[in-house]
């Protein structure tokens, strides 16, 4: 399916696999970090992690970068997508790299996402139901715009995930793309600290 742009086409590109990207994490990251927060409140071992000699902000960190490291961990194998399309015609490097920033940029951002679902409820489901609607609504608000007045129409569509993502998977790094995904980050992180401080 990722090489019928070659194929019918003739061109030598991913666009394909970095299209479906967003979507793909919609469901994928919700699903591995429902439980980083929602499990521990349910079992009760957060009370014991509270006991350690670390602060809430080293736990949330580490379960952020672990996330992080799981979605970058994802995304080795597809590197043989590349490296096949290269052998079989002129690949610009350009929009490969900047496709795979962009995935990073947008796993990080769906995983702060996904910990914020989580520290929200015990319930693994409701936090994956959760979790999956915002990143579902990230992906897809930029499409949705004829449902919004027309003077709101540019400041919905920058809400769009997928809207900077294409714009980065392009091979083009703007610095309002990458203030985007970093925004999600703060956000979402900071929304989770909230949460569980108030549980505390």
């Amino acid at each position: 399916f990722f090489f019928t742009t070659f194929f019918y086409y003739n061109q030598a590109d991913l666009r394909n696999f970095f299209n479906l990207l967003p979507i793909t994490f919609s469901f994928l990251i919700p699903a591995v970090t429902m439980r980083l927060f929602s499990e521990e409140l349910n079992v009760g071992s957060y009370e014991i992690l509270l006991t350690l000699p670390v602060t809430f902000t080293d736990i949330l960190l580490g379960k952020f970068l672990a996330g992080v490291l799981f979605v970058a961990v994802a995304l080795v194998p597809t590197f043989t997508y590349p490296i096949c399309i290269a052998f079989m015609g002129q690949l610009d490097w350009g929009p490969v790299a900047g496709g795979y920033l962009g995935a990073v940029l947008l796993g990080a951002s769906f995983v702060a996402v996904g910990l914020f679902a989580s520290s929200l409820t015990r319930n693994q489901i409701i936090a994956f139901i959760v979790g999956m609607t915002i990143c579902f609504t990230l992906t897809l608000i930029d499409k949705m715009l004829f449902f919004f007045p027309r003077a709101l129409l540019g400041v919905i569509g920058y809400l769009g995930a997928d809207f900077h993502f294409k714009n980065i998977s392009k091979g083009i790094i703007d610095s309002r793309d990458v203030i985007y995904f970093l925004s999600v980050v703060f956000i979402g992180l900071y929304s989770t600290h909230l949460v569980m401080r108030g549980k505390n």
